[in-house]
């Protein structure tokens, strides 16, 4: 029997454009998969958030490009907090799963890494 399972992920785009949020995201959402194993079917749904300063381009579009075309995704920005990683893009995907929760790998890519360094992670 499966279980919902919540992974995330986290990376910074280059700089503010829509090729670049996407590239980002695709990247992040390809390592996910990666790391975790799981087929399209089995995702449920994907909440992306990014930091006030990506605004050219809503992250879900990358999902789309990759074929998730029947996930429910959503994109909101994150809380500005003032020291806060920049050009951050963040997901949290559900899926079903047979893994236990300590079987799943969150991914954190480019500057994103410094989140784990800074336990900012950690807290949420």
């Amino acid at each position: 029997m499966s279980n919902v399972r919540a992974i995330r992920g986290a990376t910074t785009a280059d700089e503010n454009t829509k090729e670049a949020i996407v590239d980002a995201t695709r990247e992040m959402l390809e390592s996910l998969v990666e790391e975790n194993e799981f087929e399209l079917d089995d995702v449920i749904s994907a909440f992306f958030t990014t930091t006030k300063d990506l605004n050219t381009q809503f992250p879900a579009v990358a999902a789309r490009k990759i074929g998730w075309v029947d996930v429910a995704l959503m994109c909101s920005h994150e809380m500005f907090i003032a020291d806060a990683q920049e050009r951050c893009i963040r997901v949290m995907v559900h899926i079903n799963s047979d893994r236990s929760a300590k079987e799943i790998n969150n991914v954190y890519l480019k500057d994103a890494v410094n989140l784990r360094k800074r336990g900012f992670e950690e807290d949420i």
